[in-house]
């Protein structure tokens, strides 16, 4: 089901993003102030920036941070370069799909740093489209503290519709639902106490790419690592789905 494979493929990745504080907090401030772009500082009227501060808690920043990067990037100021979103799509080894979405002020520096990347970790950069179709946003959500059966009678009370409940490991629990429900959710699952562990709207893959050779995966998730580690780079999904054997070696 979709949110085993989104969850079981991100638990390393997510530990380690999470010791990596300096590239947090820049990769979280640049989601918080490309949301007050388009959509201004109001939390109650820009979901977008709600998603962006629920995205930088999930993350260990702190709420003195995220309150200093809404007041600096809703306070107009000349000196902050305009923001351009851009998405790059490409290959790792054995033909894994890559989406790459960046938000960066010079996308003559960025486009080819990440071509570099891509170049470097053994795979490619392809053409805008070549690898996208393959993907659908998808609000996610992995919880502790309720069983599968108490999250479906808390969403159905809600009218939040999920497409995917799942238990997961360490009694957690993991739901996928069209992104437009991503408020709802995480309201009703706050109102009923139960624990957000983590929460996203994110790309996810209809179909994934089996990788059971040791080296093939470590060399994967080193050019998904270097590409996360960039800067101007603010997600990175992917197709890889690694076997338990090679994930293990990836923690």
């Amino acid at each position: 089901m979709a949110g085993h494979s989104h969850w079981a493929n991100i638990k390393h990745k997510k530990a380690a993003n999470d010791a990596k504080k300096a590239k947090v907090i820049t990769q979280c401030s640049r989601l918080i102030k490309g949301a007050i772009m388009h959509g201004g500082a109001d939390l109650d009227t820009n979901p977008r920036l709600r998603l962006a501060v629920a995205k930088a808690r999930s993350m260990n920043m702190t709420n003195d941070a995220i309150k200093r990067a809404i007041e600096r990037f809703s306070g107009g100021n000349d000196d902050d370069k305009p923001m351009e979103e851009l998405v790059y799509e490409g290959y790792a080894a054995e033909g894994v799909a890559v989406v790459v979405e960046a938000l960066t002020d010079n996308r003559n520096r960025t486009a080819p740093e990440i071509r570099k990347l891509f170049e470097r970790g053994g795979g490619s950069m392809g053409a805008p489209g070549c690898v996208a179709w393959q993907f659908h946003q998808k609000a996610t959500f992995l919880t502790r503290g309720a069983d599968e059966d108490r999250i479906m009678e808390i969403l159905l009370e809600a009218d939040a519709d999920a497409e995917d409940i799942a238990a997961e490991d360490d009694e957690q629990v993991s739901i996928t639902a069209a992104p437009e429900y991503y408020d709802q959710i995480a309201n009703a699952l706050d109102q009923a106490g139960v624990e957000i562990v983590a929460s996203d709207v994110a790309k996810m893959p209809e179909n994934t790419v089996a990788i059971d050779d040791v080296d093939t995966g470590q060399k994967i998730q080193r050019l998904l690592d270097a590409l996360d580690d960039h800067d101007d780079v603010t997600s990175v999904s992917t197709n890889f789905a690694p076997s338990p054997a090679v994930a293990e070696t990836l923690d």
